[in-house]
């Protein structure tokens, strides 16, 4: 492979802020149509998809579990769109995922209830969900890179966090959907057909993010590198590479994804279950809470995206994990208090300290892997971990509750997620500012050392 150099050339602001918004586009969609699931698996599918039951959480716990299937699909959609995506460009994945979340979403709204088709609509549900989260575990992957691999050394931290910001915004705008769907339907017509309105919603948001994503090429340090791939058939790529290469990379990328994804979902997944089974909160007054908690997050991420590239990615991090810890201890008895302002303080809390593990994530995984295998290495980083961590957070966080009738054994599982992640945290190693040419170049000179070694 011929050698390149340390940096590209700078691009134009308006060049950049096209690829961010394309990547953002579609990352919108992707989200607002998973965290659609979300919601509607609290306030609805626990209703109308599974049998009824004498104990609340029950079919609470049963819709968490076909919640669950997506998080198990998404690192399967990681390795796939990472090779391919590897292997043919982050656009040309990018679109295609887009347009398999979409397909699956519509579908969902036209499906039948368990009182119709019995345990064939839990059934359904859960297919459907697995290629839904199929294609967002593919999306993530491709959306960061594709402006990370575009932005400058000195500024990648702020510029890759936009993707980020683009999932609490597809988060607010399936929560705004069903806000406004549960305050002018009735509570038996949002349950009967309302609800399959912010799924259908799903093609014209699809079609918008479709087309923006047409409008932007892959980075050129991509280009060069699947250039040089193509003539040389001895380079690899794909998962199996990047675990051979950089299997530090793969693990600490995990072990920084574990508490931060566990507190995700226990603030905006999970905080719908206490609030609206064990509190009884309105459902429209939950969601509208979460609205401005989200507002929050949103402006938050770039900011902190922009500290990394001042202070560094690893104690930006480190902040974030400790105060991860924290969190569970302060908010329940926010919540406790019933005081919506209270309330929206204690989410907006949990969603700002998230922004601070969050935001740093895209840049550093990005500088952790060279460019041949990138999109393999970041995928696999952070998809697999939502197995354990994501997918199961609302289920053993709901069966705490359950259990105990407390909210102390959620917040020490949070504490206990978040001192792994505080681990892998302080083993970072600091890459603020790092070229990804310079990277590519390392990498190039470990596999020339080998061949020598082998032909030797």
């Amino acid at each position: 492979m011929a050698s390149t150099p340390e940096s590209p050339a700078p691009m134009k602001q308006s060049s950049l802020r096209r690829v961010v918004t394309a990547s953002m586009a579609g990352t919108v969609v992707e989200w607002y149509e998973f965290f659609l699931y979300a919601t509607a698996a609290t306030l609805v599918f626990n209703k109308i998809m599974f049998p009824p039951s004498d104990d609340p959480y029950a079919p609470i716990i049963a819709a968490f579990v076909t919640y669950a299937v997506g998080f198990i699909a998404r690192p399967l959609g990681g390795i796939v769109f990472g090779h391919f995506g590897d292997k043919y460009g982050r656009k040309k994945l990018l679109q295609l995922a887009i347009i398999l979340v979409g397909v699956a979403t519509f579908l969902m709204g036209c499906l039948p209830t368990f009182d119709m088709i019995g345990y064939w609509a839990p059934a359904l549900l859960v297919a459907l969900r697995f290629a839904q989260g199929f294609a967002v575990g593919g999306e993530w992957g491709g959306a960061i890179l594709l402006v990370a691999e575009h932005s400058p050394d000195r500024t990648r931290g702020f510029w890759a966090s936009w993707p980020q910001a683009a999932v609490p915004i597809g988060n607010l705008v399936a929560t705004v959907v069903l806000l406004v769907l549960s305050r002018t339907l009735t509570e038996a017509q949002f349950l009967s057909w309302g609800w399959r309105i912010g799924f259908w919603l799903s093609v014209v948001i699809v079609a918008i993010g479709y087309y923006v994503r047409t409008r932007v090429t892959d980075a050129p340090i991509f280009l060069e590198v699947q250039k040089e791939v193509e003539q040389s058939k001895a380079v690899r790529f794909g998962v199996l590479e990047v675990i051979k290469r950089y299997p530090r990379g793969v693990l600490t990328a995990m072990g920084l994804r574990f508490a931060e994804n566990i507190m995700y979902y226990l603030v905006v997944t999970f905080s719908i279950t206490y609030l609206a089974v064990a509190l009884e909160v309105d459902t429209s007054e939950i969601l509208g809470l979460l609205v401005i908690a989200h507002i929050v997050h949103m402006i938050v991420i770039p900011l902190i995206g922009g500290l990394t590239d001042r202070l560094g990615r690893k104690p930006v991090y480190i902040i974030g994990t400790i105060g991860a810890a924290a969190w569970g201890f302060v908010a329940f008895p926010m919540f406790d208090t019933r005081n919506p302002v209270i309330i929206v303080a204690a989410i907006s809390l949990g969603l700002f300290i998230h922004a601070f593990m969050y935001a740093p994530q895209p840049a550093i995984m990005s500088e952790m892997f060279p460019t041949r295998m990138r999109y393999s290495g970041v995928s696999l980083g952070y998809q697999v971990t939502s197995i354990v961590a994501g997918s199961l957070a609302p289920i053993i966080a709901t069966a705490l509750l359950a259990s105990t009738g407390s909210y102390v054994p959620v917040a020490v599982y949070l504490a206990i997620a978040a001192a792994i992640t505080l681990v892998a945290a302080v083993s970072l190693r600091e890459t603020k500012g790092s070229s990804l040419h310079e990277l590519d170049r390392l990498d190039e000179e470990k596999l020339a050392a080998e061949k020598v070694t082998a032909d030797a």
